[in-house]
């Protein structure tokens, strides 16, 4: 309840601020905008160029080596061997 009536007297305080200041307002906004715009537009620069990076990283070959089916078979036994270490753990706990 409180933030609704502080948020109402600062919207009508505001108000009553820019119709006082009307000009000195417009002065602020005529020198912000620019400054927003430089800085947007060195920001959306930035981001662009770091995504054409990615892009071309995406572009190189990769050099990473296949795994062979020698390597595949080794793999596959050594999981059949842990599966049945599990299995003599759990039957010793039990």
């Amino acid at each position: 309840m409180k933030t609704l009536i502080g948020g109402a007297v600062a919207a009508v305080l505001g108000l009553i601020g820019m119709s006082v200041w009307w000009k000195p307002f417009l002065q602020l906004l005529a020198g912000a905008i620019p400054v927003t715009l430089l800085l947007g537009g060195g920001l959306a620069l930035y981001l662009g160029f770091d995504e054409l990076k990615d892009t071309w990283k995406k572009d190189e070959p990769s050099f990473d080596t296949p795994v062979t089916s020698d390597d595949s078979e080794k793999y596959k036994q050594e999981i059949d061997d842990l599966k049945k270490e599990i299995e003599t753990l759990k039957t010793e706990k039990a």
